[in-house]
């Protein structure tokens, strides 16, 4: 009879032995990224900035009366084009054609004065070599030429003063332009004190304002565009928008930069001018100001998702010599329709990675996708 207790040892062992005599089981590889990569490629870029932006006439001008009196007649229709020295209103001008007629009798009266004056003037210098008058006299004779004189120049500007009031009853347009509704009525007592009669404003060219960051201004070159839009002005285009779907066929220039940045809002001023000839600008207008280089740049860019941002900044993955990645620190440009441009940090055909970001580390292995498992 076989004895089961001293067996069993037995058996134990004997697999003991016979395990420690196999090779180990086969473990399986580290797990390995599936990824895409695209390679940064170079191209012509006009680097463009968009910014909000309020039309402005060139001129604005509200009319009104210089001289008090009856409004006799008007001379346009609301909401026409006016051109420049028009007749626009017609103040009663009985009044100032009666105080031109005064001041031109004074003037006759004040020469008249002058010449009498002159005669005895004359005739005192004769006189007083000879001893025919004394010398207080003749200085008494001589202060009231100078009298005459003085009464002549004042009745003279007296005259100017009248005239000019008079010239005040025709109101004409100062610059062509757009004038609006009238304020008064025909019959109406108007004078400085009853405000604008009516408006007028400049259409054609018409001018954009709008304002950049300080950044801003510093990476476009907006600080070398003079006042006069000389300079940094004339590399770049200025365009607008006008809304969705309408955009302004003309180019535009700029010509005015501010003198000072604004330390509530950190940006500085800036001005456009733009060709109207169909009056399609009106003042007042939002507008999205365009301004574009217009030589290109050559430019590094990339697809957007390979953009990773952490605490030091933007980067992206870029894969090496034998499928092994490096994270690449880079400073980033503009978004544009083809991608994002890269100003510093790549260069042209490296391959940055597309997808599969999440499991990738600096420095591992990688498969690339279309490789096989």
């Amino acid at each position: 009879m076989i004895n089961r207790k001293l067996m069993l040892p037995a058996l134990i062992s004997a697999a003991l032995v016979a395990g420690c005599g196999k090779e180990p089981a086969p473990q399986n590889n580290a797990f390995v990224p599936l990824v895409s990569a695209q390679s940064a490629e170079l191209i012509d870029y006009q680097p463009i900035q968009t910014f909000v932006g309020r039309t402005e006439a060139v001129e604005d001008v509200g009319i009104v009366p210089q001289v008090s009196g009856y409004l006799k007649a008007r001379y346009f229709k609301e909401g026409q084009l006016v051109q420049q020295g028009q007749l626009l209103y017609k103040i009663d001008p009985g009044l100032y054609e009666a105080k031109v007629a005064s001041a031109q009798a004074a003037v006759s009266q004040a020469e008249a004065g002058l010449h009498n004056a002159n005669l005895d003037y004359e005739r005192g210098q004769d006189l007083l070599p000879r001893g025919g008058i004394s010398q207080s006299e003749f200085d008494r004779l001589t202060a009231v030429k100078l009298q005459a004189e003085a009464a002549v120049k004042s009745a003279d500007a007296q005259l100017a003063a009248a005239q000019l009031d008079l010239s005040h009853t025709t109101i004409v347009a100062p610059f062509t332009g757009r004038i609006s509704e009238s304020n008064a009525s025909l019959g109406d007592l108007v004078s400085p004190s009853t405000g604008v009669l009516t408006t007028i404003v400049s259409l054609d060219p018409m001018q954009a304002s709008f304002s950049m960051s300080e950044k801003q201004r510093l990476e476009m070159g907006a600080d070398m565009v003079s006042g006069s839009g000389k300079g940094r002005g004339g590399s770049v285009e200025v365009y607008l928008r006008l809304g969705k779907g309408y955009d302004y066929d003309q180019v535009g220039k700029i010509d005015y930069l501010g003198n000072r940045i604004d330390v509530k809002t950190g940006t500085i001023g800036l001005r456009a001018s733009f060709p109207n000839p169909d009056h399609r600008l009106l003042p007042g207008q939002y507008v999205e100001v365009i301004v574009q280089d217009k030589k290109p740049l050559p430019s590094i860019i990339i697809p957007r998702l390979s953009v990773q941002t952490d605490l030091e900044g933007d980067f992206v993955m870029v894969l090496k010599e034998g499928n092994k990645v490096e994270r690449r620190n880079i400073i980033l440009g503009e978004q544009t329709d083809k991608g994002i441009i890269v100003r510093e940090g790549l260069e042209e055909n490296e391959q940055v990675l597309t997808k599969g970001l999440q499991r990738v580390r600096n420095g591992m292995t990688v498969r690339l996708q279309g490789e096989g498992a």
